[in-house]
């Protein structure tokens, strides 16, 4: 509950500790708070960004002379947003091109079949190649299979990703597309192609990376739409027999130097304590990367400036990254958390936007156990924005993944993500596919958290591992 006084004062005793965790929400900060919620809603900053970026760049595939200009509109973009500080810090990023992918069955039955290459996979021989297709229900099945009866064959994996408003069907089913060629290959397969990771039932299939690993030989490794994946099947129930030829032309050229574009609210007391809140740059080229994740780069460069335009700035420094090159290995995350390692110490917490526009429904953290009814109390406001108070089991997103691991708390800001991977990765993640007031919704909810987190006074560290953290709940009226 809520109660709003002067000054609203919370004294939480926690078990083991001595004494207690005071907690001030004084008057202007809850004010505040609303004043952030209210410019959001009516902003149209955010969708005229993600349409600027999807319009005037389009594709920014890592490495790419569309990434470049991607970096730069950002630095434009930040610049003449008038954040205190812009600059951008140097990455190596992998590049690859997709070329061409085609696919058909040629037995028993004549079939076109819709594919498109996984990221980073090598093209097939320029001829192409014919092969039999052996089916399974998933990786773990090709990982029990004979070697006797996958050698010389086309791996095809049947895994269906199941629709979630978590998006947690994403999970069950990624390692197939990620890490199936490893084992097609050690069981001798001639190629891999996957059900796209998908819960669409459009004729589109759905790209995203995959892996090799030294000592396998590589393999070239695709994705076939949804609806095609349902056609093999009513194939393989009328004969067992099916052959297929692919074609790829899919290559790597080596490395290139791309950017996190960072910008920067200076705190006013504490500037060098850092609230990060990131998304990345680069997208797949199938799409304009609307969803995947120009959202992302708008909601929380849109909700930086609603705190460079406060009046007085808060406490700590909110730091808007915009990260190169996720798409690839997360290259952008791993490099900021390299050239950050001796300032890690002075995060106070970071959170990044990576799952589109859906609604925010739920914040979690990862802090120290015994804090989390402190910060639940602080985050109280965004409760008014439709925002539960959760868990404490968040991993804040893609890019910051690691820093957990580094000691720095994070946050998962949960968006309804329930038609999320409908368009993830294919070239229907465009535009219309973004919902103008979730996108301010979205704004809102960053621009809460990171003014509160630049305010909070709630020690964070050290952060509690292990995956069995119980879940609290604190509702609001």
């Amino acid at each position: 509950m809520k109660i709003y006084r002067r000054t609203l004062l919370i004294s939480l005793f926690f078990t083991g500790l001595v004494g207690c965790q005071s907690i001030q929400l004084e008057e202007p900060n809850i004010k505040i708070t609303k004043q952030l919620q209210q410019s959001a809603l009516a902003s149209p900053l955010a969708y005229d960004l993600v349409e600027s970026l999807t319009v005037e760049v389009g594709p920014r595939l890592a490495g790419s002379n569309k990434d470049l200009l991607a970096v730069r509109w950002a630095e434009n973009k930040l610049i003449k947003l008038g954040f205190d500080k812009v600059y951008k810090e140097a990455v190596q990023v992998p590049v690859w091109s997709r070329g061409e992918a085609r696919a058909e069955v040629i037995s028993p039955f004549s079939q076109p079949l819709v594919i498109t290459a996984l990221g980073g996979s090598i093209a097939t021989p320029k001829e192409g190649l014919r092969a039999p297709i052996i089916r399974f229900d998933t990786l773990e099945s090709l990982k029990r299979a004979n070697r006797s009866d996958v050698e010389g064959k086309i791996v095809f994996i049947d895994h269906i990703t199941e629709r979630h408003k978590t998006g947690k069907g994403y999970g069950k089913t990624v390692g197939g597309r990620s890490r199936g060629a490893i084992s097609a290959s050690q069981k001798g397969a001639k190629a891999i192609v996957i059900r796209s990771i998908g819960t669409d039932h459009d004729r589109m299939a759905h790209t995203g990376m995959m892996r090799y690993k030294d000592g396998v030989a590589k393999i070239p490794a695709a994705a076939m739409s949804n609806p095609d994946a349902d056609l093999i099947n009513l194939i393989l129930k009328r004969d067992p027999n099916v052959v297929l030829d692919l074609f790829m032309s899919s290559q790597s050229h080596g490395f290139a130097t791309s950017y996190n574009v960072i910008a920067e609210v200076t705190g006013n007391s504490k500037p060098d304590e850092i609230v990060l809140i990131g998304a990345h740059l680069d997208s797949w080229d199938e799409g304009t990367g609307a969803i995947d994740d120009g959202a992302g780069v708008a909601i929380v460069t849109a909700a930086g400036k609603l705190i460079q335009d406060l009046p007085q700035k808060p406490a700590r420094t909110v730091r808007v990254v915009l990260f190169a090159a996720e798409e690839v290995g997360l290259v952008g995350g791993k490099a900021y958390a390299k050239a950050h390692k001796n300032e890690l110490e002075k995060h106070y917490i970071a959170a990044e936007s990576d799952f589109g526009a859906g609604r925010i429904y739920q914040i979690d953290y990862r802090v120290n156990e015994s804090a989390l009814e402190a910060i639940h109390a602080v985050s109280s406001p965004m409760v008014g924005n439709g925002v539960k108070l959760g868990s404490n089991t968040a991993s804040g997103g893609p890019d910051v993944s690691m820093l957990p691991k580094q000691g720095v708390p994070v946050a998962s800001l949960r968006q309804d993500g329930h038609d999320y991977f409908d368009y993830h990765h294919t070239p229907n993640d465009t535009l219309d596919k973004i919902d103008p007031m979730a996108l301010q919704q979205n704004v809102a909810a960053y621009a809460q958290f990171a003014y509160l987190m630049a305010q909070s006074e709630v020690e964070l560290r050290p952060i509690t591992t292990g995956a069995n953290l119980k879940p609290v709940i604190i509702e609001a009226k």
